[in-house]
């Protein structure tokens, strides 16, 4: 089965409680935390491949990267596989 690739801009916001919460600006509902920068990352790549999914199967299309310019702390590029 053939798989796609596809990099959203994740944006990191380190909590004064500890851990990382992080969005997706480009895809709505995209959001998870994680105790370490490693695990949110690797969280938000499962709400990615989830929501692209979903759009998938419901014929939506899949949203094309938003360049937005932000102060956020940290941002970085996040990739996902999902099969096609």
């Amino acid at each position: 089965m053939e798989k796609v690739l596809y990099g959203f801009t994740a944006v990191f916001q380190h909590e004064p409680e500890g851990g990382y919460s992080v969005s997706v600006p480009t895809l709505p509902g995209a959001i998870s935390q994680g105790d370490t920068l490693d695990e949110a990352r690797e969280n938000i790549r499962e709400a990615i491949r989830g929501i692209l999914v979903s759009r998938r199967r419901h014929g939506l299309p899949i949203p094309a990267e938003d360049e937005e310019v932000s102060d956020d702390p940290i941002r970085e590029k996040v990739t996902v596989e999902i099969a096609r």
